[in-house]
């Protein structure tokens, strides 16, 4: 099993768990931590946070653990995921 931890921020834990059921998983737990299963992988958001940069600019920071069976499969997952958290501004 590897596993790797990155950190989203500015974007709702509510779409984050949307994307891990998008790419194939089922929520498993309702509370922190949100699983996330599929057949050779899972994910898992861990912890969320608000980060201030100003008194008035603040933004969310999830902590979301990627797991997999091999690193082939981890890589595409994080790839995956990466693709659906992708934001254009405008």
């Amino acid at each position: 099993m590897v596993i790797r931890e990155l950190e989203f921020r500015g974007i709702r834990i509510e779409h984050l768990g949307m994307y891990f059921e998008e790419l194939g998983a089922k929520q498993m737990t309702y509370t922190f931590p949100y699983i996330y299963e599929a057949e050779t992988w899972s994910g898992q958001l861990v912890t969320e946070q608000e980060l201030s940069f100003t008194a008035s600019f603040k933004v969310n920071a999830v902590k979301v653990r990627f797991c997999a069976d091999d690193h082939d499969v981890l890589d595409e997952l994080i790839k995956s995921f990466r693709y659906k958290t992708t934001r254009i501004g405008g």
